[in-house]
């Protein structure tokens, strides 16, 4: 299990949430939820102002950004109690698209009801399963996902290499720890 990999987990995400961004066609950067509305305040570390509408976006610090992702999406996904790799590739997938979306991608990979709730079946499913397939599965219906959202042809090339490298990064991590490295 992944017990503590959060930082890890999280600086790998990073590299695709990282900077500051006020990009006015992603609809995460308005406080008003779609392009337009509201005011345009931006995300940074992936912290969206339309999440998080009164928080000063732009000043953010990692530990500020830290304690919301435990907050909101690793608890949510029981992230440290994944396998390493499943961790990873749940992790990121709550952040982009939101933990209980995540949890229920991770579930139909096991099968497991689809409730987007990471409870004692799904958690039993995920440790007995395959963490390769599991991850690949995880990663295939992310790609099903963004592909079908209509901000796909401002950001579907990025989405897609950012899946793909999440799939990679994920499975060699499944693979390092089974072999005890």
């Amino acid at each position: 299990m992944a017990i503590g990999n959060l930082l890890s987990c999280l600086t790998f995400t990073l590299k695709y949430e990282g900077g500051y961004s006020n990009d006015p066609n992603d609809r995460g950067n308005w406080t008003g939820q779609n392009v337009g509305v509201g005011i345009l305040k931006g995300t940074k570390y992936g912290i969206a102002a339309h999440a998080y509408p009164h928080l000063d976006i732009k000043n953010l610090t990692f530990d500020d950004a830290k304690s919301i992702y435990e907050t909101d999406c690793w608890k949510p996904i029981r992230g440290d109690s994944l396998p390493y790799g499943v961790d990873l590739a749940t992790f990121d997938a709550g952040v982009m698209s939101g933990p209980r979306r995540a949890v229920r991608w991770l579930q139909a990979a096991v099968g497991a009801k689809q409730d987007g709730l990471a409870g004692s079946e799904t958690l039993g499913k995920t440790l007995a399963a395959d963490g390769r397939e599991t991850i690949r599965a995880i990663c295939a219906s992310r790609r099903g996902f963004v592909q079908s959202l209509s901000s796909n042809k401002y950001f579907g090339r990025g989405w897609s290499r950012r899946i793909a490298e999440v799939e990679g990064k994920s499975i060699a991590v499944s693979l390092m720890r089974r072999a005890g490295r």
